[in-house]
């Protein structure tokens, strides 16, 4: 294929219709002996196989080879304003190197920006197709939470938890990925082609598979470890324990990535397999924040979270240690209160007329107890334990 222009785009343009992606001993052939010699051995009269494989595999690959066409692929996806991007031009992802022989010959990519400048800084949201109207509200609204902060959702363009991703960071006027297991002329699923056409107008559509080409099962499990390596954390919103979305965290996991895991209840079914990871080495984030703070720069941290805060909690130490020791019905004297509070009786009674100079106690003879108002305030404090 050297004689035809650019001799590497056409070599890999041709590979992408012969490997199937995450091929590690196809990708080995492009690494040890180039792309042009793999392609020139594929169509050689000889037929010399290259190492690693069967005769009868061999023989299928070089089938493929002979019918495959790239420059008309090329044409293909320049009608349909896709190009294709393979290593070592500007815009390749350094990250997914990081997939070794099993990554990407190259990626057809559609959409105005940059896909390594979207990369650098882009988080994985995904989950289970059918998902829950819990799972959906938390894509959505983690989402838009992200792209808020200038983060890129990178997702699978399916349905359930992939889809609600995608319109939340749309919805939010921010930037989204869609990865696809399909030739991106012929987006898949087809009840997701509006959301699809609009994410490759405003956002990018990347796939590796040529124009045309068809989603198969495991295409669709080999597609999980791109958009593993394309970005800094894998955030798993519902999933059931055989759910392929875990395929991206395990793949996130083996490449060094950030796993985290949006915890579901613990009846459903559909976060069993998060909750199966929560338990492993994922990371347990409720909102946009706790993932920024954990895949982001230094010092991006998310809000301390906590309860309301109460007017007894501004008390001194001391004064609620005595407001704790009276009792919660009626009243009690000051020896059985300074005995509750574990101080002694001259200063429990200083801290008795502090705590009635603020409505907390009232005195009755010698004896003391809560005031009305103090008895809500305790049970308002119990309450948000």
């Amino acid at each position: 294929m050297s004689g035809h222009g650019d001799g590497e785009l056409l070599d890999r343009v041709l590979l992408t219709r012969v490997l199937e992606p995450g091929d590690e001993v196809g990708g080995r052939w492009v690494r040890e002996y180039g792309a042009g010699e793999v392609v020139r051995r594929l169509l050689g009269a000889d037929g010399a196989a290259l190492p690693g494989v069967s005769p009868k595999r061999w023989g299928g690959l070089r089938a493929r080879a002979r019918r495959a066409e790239p420059e008309r692929d090329l044409a293909v996806a320049a009608a349909a304003g896709v190009r294709f991007v393979r290593p070592g031009q500007v815009e390749w992802p350094g990250q997914l190197d990081d997939l070794g022989d099993g990554r990407p010959i190259g990626l057809w990519v559609r959409g105005r920006p940059a896909l390594r400048t979207w990369a650098l800084r882009s988080v994985a949201v995904v989950g289970a197709r059918a998902c829950t109207e819990y799972g959906a509200h938390m894509a959505v609204t983690l989402a838009a939470g992200l792209a808020e902060r200038g983060w890129v959702v990178v997702s699978g363009g399916a349905y359930g938890v992939d889809g609600a991703a995608h319109r939340g960071a749309l919805g939010a006027g921010g930037a989204t990925v869609a990865v696809l297991a399909c030739g991106l002329d012929r987006p898949y699923p087809r009840g997701h082609v509006q959301l699809i056409e609009r994410i490759g107008e405003q956002g990018l559509l990347v796939g590796e598979l040529p124009p045309g080409d068809h989603p198969t099962p495991s295409r669709f499990v080999l597609r999980n470890r791109v958009i593993a390596a394309l970005t800094r954390g894998t955030v798993v919103v519902e999933a059931a324990y055989r759910s392929g979305s875990l395929a991206t965290a395990r793949a996130a996991q083996r490449l060094g990535r950030h796993t985290m895991g949006v915890p579901g209840p613990a009846t459903s079914g559909l976060s069993g397999g998060v909750h199966e990871l929560l338990r492993q080495d994922a990371v347990l984030v409720t909102d946009a924040a706790d993932v920024v703070e954990l895949v982001g720069d230094m010092g991006e941290l998310a809000p301390d979270r906590r309860g309301p805060v109460l007017p007894r909690d501004l008390l001194e130490p001391g004064a609620r240690r005595v407001l704790a020791a009276l009792p919660g019905r009626g009243a009690a004297g000051v020896p059985d209160i300074a005995c509750g509070a574990q101080t002694s009786q001259d200063d429990t009674i200083a801290r008795l007329y502090e705590l009635r100079a603020l409505g907390y106690v009232e005195r009755h003879g010698d004896d003391w107890k809560l005031t009305r108002q103090a008895m809500i305030s305790a049970r308002e404090g119990r309450g948000a334990c």
